[in-house]
């Protein structure tokens, strides 16, 4: 049994880290923290754990040692408090983007802002299990994708392994609500947000330095993201469009994904001949750990179209995270992580 705490635990990501490991069985909670609601029970703020748990907001103040940290602050927060939370706990993971990109300079020109523990960026390893596994193993410290790079990256590194693709990619997102965390705006308001099926960022999307770090190990890319956001809580679905390289046929297709992926516990290749499920749908793995991928060869156009579907709360973001811990320490890759999802919803 280990004792791990969450730092930044009233927001979206830390309820989605409190529902998963309060079942973990190697897990005891110790910390969970909250400035806003330091004193008061975390079911204030996560409604779901009612009778669930008894635990209380601690304020991050108060945060005590433990085995495994867990840092679910908003982007460019956990850079300026790293230096002392390693003297917290041995292992921690970082759900937020600072220790993502192993470039300081390129961290800035995406996320402008001057990155303040440079020197310990390479102790981080790249949170994608599937990617990573081996240095995950051995890592103390990880930085979790975020959730538009993690189902990008998942549904382009066998192809891109297996040299089946050029280097330009197109990506069309379509973002759920809690994707931009809990705290209210005029865009996130629901008689704005409510029927919406928007484009609010056509290019530049800050998710594309990481699917080009991950995939620049085994080829330069060239990523180009187009992101809307659309009228569902829970999700994320990205539409592929990629160039296949001469008589790439869809066995081949097939052989890149089986290699990379027949064992991984937490990745499905969704590609059926009937029912309304034939390809990746983000609605069914809401609360899962699944990743699911699809692809279709254009037989008109030379296009090969990639399909990816996840949670991004759990694969995307507090079930990556866990699953990274699981690995770290030794565990059933799968421990905490087990639900399969719902139908209908």
């Amino acid at each position: 049994m280990i004792t791990v705490s969450i730092l930044g635990g009233s927001g979206y990501a830390g309820g989605e880290l409190l529902r998963i490991l309060l079942s973990h069985p190697k897990v005891k909670i110790q910390d969970v923290t909250s400035r806003q609601f330091a004193g008061k029970p975390v079911s204030l703020a996560h409604p779901n754990l009612r009778k669930v748990t008894d635990l209380v907001f601690v304020h991050p103040d108060k945060l005590t040692k433990c085995d495994l940290l867990f840092v679910a602050l908003p982007n460019g927060s956990s850079m300026s408090k790293m230096k002392d939370l390693i003297k917290i706990a041995k292992k921690i993971i970082d759900l937020g983007a600072d220790f993502r990109l192993h470039d300081p300079q390129v961290f800035e020109s995406w996320y402008h802002l001057k990155h303040l523990a440079p020197e310990l960026l390479a102790k981080f390893v790249y949170g994608i299990v599937e990617l990573n596994r081996a240095q995950i193993k051995k890592a103390n410290y990880i930085a979790c994708a975020g959730c538009e790079a993690t189902v990008s990256t998942l549904a382009l590194y066998p192809l891109v392994k297996h040299g089946l693709i050029g280097e330009n990619v197109i990506i069309d997102a379509k973002m759920s609500s809690s994707q931009v965390g809990m705290a209210p705006s005029l865009s996130t308001h629901h008689p704005e947000r409510a029927g919406a099926v928007r484009s609010y960022m056509p290019t530049g999307h800050r998710h594309t330095a990481e699917i080009e770090q991950e995939l620049s190990k085994f080829k330069k890319m060239q990523v180009a993201i187009s992101a809307t956001a659309i009228d569902m809580v829970r999700g994320l679905l990205v539409t592929i469009q990629t160039i296949p390289k001469s008589g790439i046929s869809e066995k081949d297709v097939w052989r890149a994904y089986r290699a990379e992926y027949q064992n991984e516990p937490f990745i499905r290749i969704v590609k059926e001949a009937q029912g309304i499920y034939r390809y990746p749908e983000p609605k069914i793995l809401m609360g899962t750990n699944w990743c699911d991928i699809g692809f279709e060869l254009g037989s008109r156009t030379n296009r090969l179209v990639i399909i990816g579907a996840i949670d991004n709360l759990v694969k995307g973001t507090a079930g990556q995270a866990v699953q990274a811990m699981n690995v770290m320490l030794g565990f059933d890759e799968r421990l905490g992580l087990e639900f399969c999802g719902l139908h209908p919803v």
